[in-house]
């Protein structure tokens, strides 16, 4: 970025907070009047941008700090928010997730608008899903209460309830393997225990403040009168509700800033959609539209690459193409880097063999391990990883595991900078030095141990807290003291927002939105995986293409992309590379994702599966598996299909799965209607493996000659 912009005084107002900004990002800082809608591409400083539009509003007269209120969407994004606005000088402002802000609303009006002490925060659902199937006589699992607690957040932030769930949901599937009128039955139900418990959950929270809002003026006029002027980080992933809530605050004004890329929506099924900023233009039609394409973070090789994969969708139909927004195109800032690199393995612990070859060998080249991750798409996929970087003896965190804030050694050193924060007073001693001398009892040294395990990761956090010592200090400079770092630790705590850590990050692709490091390994992207096996709609699969540019986006300089052939050493190679890979891998070969192999390698294109009764082409795994569109009747025997389900049904109370464990309704479905007589006949069945082939086929035949 330039130093300096041409025209300002040096040591005016516009230098210090506009000076380091680019043309783009100067517009959105002087943009101060709303509305304003901020069309920002991975790693082009768009926080960079928007807070130093806060700092400049603030400093300049025009923002009140205490009535602007800054949104984001999680609390380690508003935790940096709030870092950065001090660092500006304009640490009175607001930064805080939906829930926060409401939650804090809703303590204050509570008593005045509805009377009485607030009902307790259920913060996890699982008990309660629980207690609800019981009251239902279901048979639920782990899992399945996992996706049934998705289901119902997804229904809440979507404004459904359980009288409107069947209508909203239609298509979603069968969640924990229920069919959705029993999911509607288990939301009625889990709206009632809470009730009977006296507790509200998140989507409540949000939930009741839009009731109150609208339904009590002099609440709302309160609210309207704190807050002036509204800025919404990662606009992209805002779902109805929140959209409601947000125009509850506004109250038909115009004061609002918002922030996004449509091309980083990955949320969707948390009931995300990013139609708001496409159609802020339309709801907003004397918007600022500012665009921010010049990317700071990586190399123009990965840049490119990013951009090409994006370019490469192709049409999917008229309801995928209308949700798919044309994407911003990066123009890469930074000096060139090493061209991608692509790998295939034979197996999955090759894969992470390879992969941890790869980063050792980076590592004795000068990347330290904090600069590397390896992002895949399931957290299933983590554990090869974590044995190949074991066995190479790099260490590792894995992002979504225990809490930075919550490891001993980081508890101890907090109580213990704390104590040395009241007892003496400020002598000089630079914060980094007395955060050293307080640690070193801990076993904080200047250099960090030789072996691994326990001792280099207890040194490690201990390292992360004098790295980060050292870094406030140099960024709010006189003033910031012991005390003071003491209060941004416990604040930062608070928010989970830790900071960097010596080890190489292993996270899922959906929790490495935010983040970037200087190398970033992509593994496991074979089909079935990336896209993942249930995207079986245009749609989802379009989601799936977003979630890897965002894992390509979160490389500065070095991109490692693998996929492995076969699961384990010595078995059949049946995968095949992801799809989005086709023409940006060297090469350009197009590989095929449902055509058997030539002679060349190559794998022959089919077209699209098609409807056998009308022709209509097949959008999703369902309507594939039956070879009929959901339009076209059913031409099985009524009878035929209740036999199946009743004995599917009793396969499964006596293995104690759900149901659709031993076939789903598609492949009922379709065994029902093929009618085959022979163990062959029925393999040719979709979702009758050669597993299930074995174990219920007999079975499955002799129902079907008694029907």
């Amino acid at each position: 970025m330039s130093d300096a912009a041409p025209g300002l005084a040096p040591d005016s107002l516009e230098a210090r907070l506009l000076g380091g900004l680019d043309e783009e990002q100067r517009a959105v800082a002087t943009t101060l009047h709303g509305p304003v809608c901020v069309l920002a591409g991975a790693g082009t400083g768009k926080t960079r941008a928007i807070t130093h539009r806060i700092a400049y509003g603030v400093h300049s007269g025009v923002y009140s700090p205490q009535r602007l209120l800054a949104v984001t969407f999680t609390a380690r994004a508003a935790a940096e928010m709030r870092s950065r606005l001090r660092d500006l000088g304009a640490g009175g402002v607001q930064a805080r997730t939906f829930h926060a802000a409401a939650l804090r609303q809703l303590q204050y009006f509570w008593p005045q608008a509805v009377g009485g002490a607030l009902p307790g925060l259920l913060e996890q659902k699982a008990q309660a899903i629980a207690e609800s199937a019981r009251r239902l006589r279901l048979t639920v699992d782990r899992a399945a209460i996992r996706d049934l607690a998705s289901e119902i957040e997804w229904a809440k932030v979507s404004m459904l309830t359980p009288s409107t769930y069947l209508e909203g949901a239609a298509g979603r599937g069968e969640p924990g393997g229920l069919q959705p009128p029993t999911v509607a039955r288990l939301f009625e139900a889990y709206e009632d225990v809470k009730v009977d418990r006296n507790l509200i959950d998140f989507e409540d929270v949000l939930l009741i403040t839009v009731g109150i809002l609208q339904e009590d003026p002099k609440v709302a006029a309160t609210v309207r009168e704190q807050y002036r002027h509204f800025v919404v980080d990662e606009y992209q992933d805002v779902s109805p509700l929140q959209q409601r809530l947000l125009e509850l605050w506004l109250g038909g004004r115009e004061e609002l800033c918002v922030v996004g890329d449509a091309s980083q929506t990955i949320y969707s099924f948390t009931g995300a959609t990013s139609a708001h900023l496409l159609e802020f233009g339309k709801r907003h039609p004397e918007a600022a539209i500012i665009r921010l394409v010049r990317d700071y973070r990586s190399s123009p090789q990965v840049v490119r690459l990013a951009n090409e994969l994006l370019a490469s969708r192709r049409p999917a139909g008229p309801a995928a193409d209308a949700r798919w927004a044309q994407p911003l195109t990066l123009v890469a800032q930074r000096p060139n880097g090493p061209e991608p690199e692509f790998a295939e393995c034979t197996d999955d612990e090759a894969e992470a063999a390879a992969v941890a070859r790869r980063i050792s060998e980076l590592v004795a080249a000068g990347t330290e391990p904090k600069d590397v991750a390896v992002l895949f798409r399931t957290n299933g996929q983590s554990e090869a990883f974590e044995q190949a970087l074991s066995s190479a003896g790099i260490g590792y965190q894995l992002r979504g595991g225990e809490r930075f804030f919550n490891r001993r050694e980081v508890r101890d050193g907090l109580l213990q900078l704390r104590g040395a924060a009241r007892a003496a007073a400020d002598d000089g001693v630079p914060v980094g030095q007395r955060v050293r001398d307080v640690l070193s009892s801990l076993g904080y040294s200047e250099q960090a141990p030789t072996g691994g395990g326990a001792t280099r990761e207890r040194w490690e956090s201990l390292a992360a807290l004098v790295h980060l010592a050292d870094e406030l200090s140099e960024a709010r400079g006189e003033g910031f003291g012991l005390s003071e770092f003491v209060a941004e630790l416990q604040e930062r705590s608070a928010a989970q927002h830790a900071p960097a850590v010596q080890g190489v990050t292993l996270a899922s692709l959906h929790s490495a939105k935010g983040l970037e490091w200087d190398a970033v390994f992509l593994v496991g992207l074979s089909e079935g995986l990336m896209p993942i096996s249930f995207a079986d709609s245009p749609v989802t699969v379009d989601e799936e293409r977003r979630l890897l540019y965002v894992g390509i986006t979160r490389a500065r300089e070095f991109l490692h992309l693998s996929w492995s052939l076969s699961r384990t050493p010595g078995g059949r190679a049946h995968r095949r590379p992801s799809r989005f890979l086709d023409g940006l891998r060297p090469g350009g070969a197009v590989a095929s994702h449902s055509g058997g192999a030539t002679r060349k390698g190559r794998r022959e294109l089919k077209g699209p599966t098609t409807c056998r009764v009308c022709g209509a082409i097949l959008s999703t795994g369902a309507e594939r598996k039956v070879g009929r569109c959901s339009n076209c009747p059913p031409s099985y025997e009524e009878a035929t299909f209740e036999a199946l389900r009743s004995w599917r049904l009793e396969q499964a109370r006596e293995a104690d799965v759900p149901a659709f464990v031993i076939f789903t309704d598609a492949t009922l479905t379709a065994i029902a209607e093929a009618k085959p007589s022979s163990l062959a006949e029925l393999s040719q069945v979709a979702g009758v493996g050669k597993a299930k082939l074995e174990r219920y086929g007999d079975a499955v035949l002799e129902l079907l000659r008694d029907a």
